[in-house]
């Protein structure tokens, strides 16, 4: 399975503008700039996205690790705070802090941490953070 992205900019770092769509038509020529990135204005930035992605696959593997275990989930709901740090060689995602309340009738609370654990280390959003990043760079 592939899923794609695509983002458009146009003009220098601070004064340029972008748009950030995808695939399935969830995000559509959303607005992304310096702006929306450092300075909270409205429209969207790659760190924020990352956040969306992170707490939704979170969500989904504890799901199915709880389904795997007997347990039905009335609710489940995942924040998750993408930190962006300024380091001697540019910036990086230095952290990520998932929130997660859930609503599981029946679990006690020590398989409910270790259930939470596995979704933490193996939700594929998790695993993307460590992964070896590749590149095809064509200028036209």
């Amino acid at each position: 399975m592939n899923k794609s992205a695509s983002a458009h900019w146009q003009g220098s770092l601070k004064e340029g503008k972008g748009t950030i769509s995808t695939e399935s038509g969830a995000l559509k020529a959303n607005p992304y700039g310096f702006n929306t990135r450092f300075e909270d204005e409205p429209g969207t930035n790659p760190e924020e996205l990352i956040g969306a992605a992170h707490a939704g696959c979170f969500s989904m593997a504890f799901s199915m690790l709880l389904g795997e275990a007997g347990y039905t989930p009335d609710s489940i709901d995942t924040k998750a705070v993408v930190t962006l740090t300024k380091q001697d060689d540019g910036f990086a995602v230095t952290a990520v802090a998932l929130t997660m309340s859930a609503a599981i009738p029946g679990i006690a609370q020590k398989e409910f941490d270790e259930i939470a654990g596995k979704a933490k280390s193996g939700c594929p959003i998790s695993k993307l953070l460590k992964a070896d990043i590749s590149l095809e760079a064509t200028l036209g």
